[in-house]
């Protein structure tokens, strides 16, 4: 089995992560080699490309070893261009999900013989060779998750006296293209039997064997390509991703929604709580913010006349990175005039159990596994019914139930009473809360904590204070709270809306307010934006606005406990390079965080 090397020191040749002494030792060998190679004349080409050195067991190499003998090879056809191992196209007449929707229905081929007078071109991927002499070979050809099998022979290769040479130059990961018959084994396997073979693009590492595959976690996260590669599972999940996005775009477009495009660089971080990232514009010389949402733009589209805006699409929070966190993440806002938060709910349950049913063909409940350990015997599951109507947990009055007492009136929760209040509350019931401890993150911490883990099935928490929703309209009958639900599924928030805030005049004294928890040192809290001001000062309709995370959702949905696994190139922490040796180009790190 081939394994990612372990170790602290990445070899500048390999890219594998070694030991420092191990890695001292290659260089060593190598400056050997090279200063060996420097006295001994280079040998003319040989006319016939050497691709198996004799007494060479390819499957006991390591790596490091496997690399550099098949680099070799490599740089060799290219050199004698017999064949090239990197041609500029070959023409494929039908997918392999296509061909075997066409040959592989029971009676189309008969066991054991051939389809004549009728040639497709496949191209794909080498899993596995498995050799009958040298004069038939088989192989396992792989392509947008379905496989194929090629039966090889002599008798069938157009220029059967190159045939064992051919073959000779393939492993396992090269990209190939076959052309040749329809056919199926004797024992009943659709395979195609070719007339040619040609190496379209060569693999130069030695892939993990077919039977372990690849488990490690960390490489599968680093190097999502082989991940996609080796393991169909990876495959399936970013397909149901996909599904997922689509439905939501399908769900909006029919509701008369339209999708846009706002900035992703601007002067204010707003929309959201959270601590932006901070990058610096040249030309104009001004350091700008990375959103940490589209909602001051998309309001100001619906208060330009576009009554209906949804947007798909990054975001940016410079937060820490945890099972269900990314600083990085899409998101699906949208913004309605003329709806309330009580039409939003409605929409949501809708959307999310349409969703569902349109994954499950038709049911409304999934299992979920929260360790993680799906298969196992004893592995906790949690059943989630999607089924509406979601329950809904008021904020204010479940706190009052778990714990046992009375909260201050909504219109004095923003207070320095209240304050204290909540601090002595968190300390007798052992909530932490680091600094700053404002009325709004104690608030927030109380619910994590009693709330939060109620919300197993996908459920609604309600009746939010306006400390904790600066652009929430106040709620029309409980004064001090807003018009502001987020749905939660497995404990997690999945999606926060709200009755939109159009009053110009209280907006002003909210942003003001946010300003004065930034000034305690609270990171996440807003500034002014005074061009989002001005557009509510030219009329904002009664609005409802609406944003979830996509990725949490596809977490869910998936039965994956980690976002990592959602995501294709999740955030990582960079490796350690090791430093090139005299005479090599430093190599730059990977582009991947």
């Amino acid at each position: 089995m081939a394994t990612e090397s372990t170790g602290t020191h990445k070899d500048p040749v390999t890219g594998e992560l070694i030991s420092k002494q191990e890695l001292k030792r290659r260089e060593k060998q190598r400056a050997k080699e090279a200063h060996k190679a420097a006295k001994v004349p280079a040998p003319e080409a040989k006319a016939k490309v050497e691709t198996k050195p004799s007494g060479t067991n390819e499957e006991e190499l390591n790596p490091n070893q496997y690399y550099e003998l098949r680099s070799r090879q490599i740089l060799q056809l290219k050199q004698t261009q017999s064949p090239n191992p990197y041609p500029h196209k070959f023409h494929v007449t039908r997918s392999i999900q296509s061909y075997i929707a066409t040959y592989g229905p029971e009676g189309k081929i008969p066991p054991g013989t051939k389809l004549e007078g009728v040639t497709e071109s496949l191209a794909g991927r080498i899993h596995n060779i498995r050799t009958s002499g040298a004069k038939l070979k088989f192989y396992d050809l792989h392509g947008e998750g379905f496989k194929v099998q090629i039966m090889a022979t002599q008798q069938d290769a157009a220029d059967p006296d190159s045939f064992v040479a051919t073959h000779d130059i393939f492993r396992r990961g090269d990209i190939v293209g076959v052309t040749g018959i329809p056919s199926r084994t004797k024992k009943g396997e659709l395979s195609v039997s070719p007339s040619s073979i040609q190496l379209l693009s060569p693999n130069l590492h030695q892939l993990p064997s077919s039977h372990f595959g690849l488990k490690d976690q960390e490489t599968r996260y680093r190097k999502r390509y082989l991940d996609l590669i080796l393991n169909d599972s990876t495959r399936k999940l970013f397909i149901t991703r996909s599904k997922i996005v689509n439905y939501i775009r399908r769900f909006l477009d029919n509701l008369g929604f339209m999708e846009v495009e706002t900035p992703i660089t601007s002067l204010l971080a707003g929309g959201a709580t959270a601590k932006p990232f901070i990058t610096h514009h040249n030309d104009l010389d001004l350091d700008l913010y990375l959103r940490i949402a589209p909602e001051l733009y998309l309001k100001e589209l619906v208060v330009g006349g576009l009554d209906r805006v949804y947007e798909i699409g990054r975001v940016f929070r410079n937060e820490g990175i945890d099972l269900t966190h990314n600083p990085e993440f899409t998101i699906c806002e949208f913004y309605m005039a003329y709806a309330d938060m009580e039409d939003l709910m409605d929409i949501t349950e809708a959307m999310v159990e349409g969703l569902v049913k349109s994954l499950t063909g038709g049911l409304t409940k999934l299992v979920y596994h929260p360790d993680g350990n799906k298969g196992q015997e004893g592995a906790r599951q949690l059943e989630l019914e999607f089924k509406r109507p979601w329950k809904r947990y008021d904020m204010i009055g479940t706190l009052e139930e778990k714990l046992g007492v009375t909260f201050p009136p909504g219109d004095t929760l923003h207070t320095e009473e209240a304050n204290k209040w909540l601090r002595e509350l968190c300390a007798k019931h052992n909530v932490e809360c680091s600094e700053p401890r404002t009325n709004a993150r104690l608030l927030d911490k109380l619910v994590g904590e009693f709330i939060e883990p109620l919300c197993i099935s996908p459920a609604f928490i309600v009746g939010h204070p306006q400390v904790m929703s600066p652009l929430a309209k106040w709620h029309r009958s409980r004064p001090g709270l807003c018009e502001r639900f987020e749905g939660f599924l497995c404990g997690k928030e999945i999606c926060n809306a709200y009755t939109e805030l159009n009053d110009p005049f209280e907006q002003r004294l909210r942003f003001e307010e946010q300003v004065r928890q930034k000034e305690q040192g609270d990171d996440e809290a807003q500034g002014i934006d005074e061009t989002f001001i001005d557009a509510l000062e030219h009329g904002l309709p009664p609005t409802g606005g609406w944003g979830m995370g996509i990725d949490r959702l596809v977490m869910f949905l998936t039965d994956s406990t980690n976002i990592k696994e959602v995501l294709l190139f999740p955030a990582m922490k960079p490796l350690e390079v090791a430093p090139p040796q005299l005479g090599q180009t430093p190599l730059a790190p990977s582009g991947q965080v």
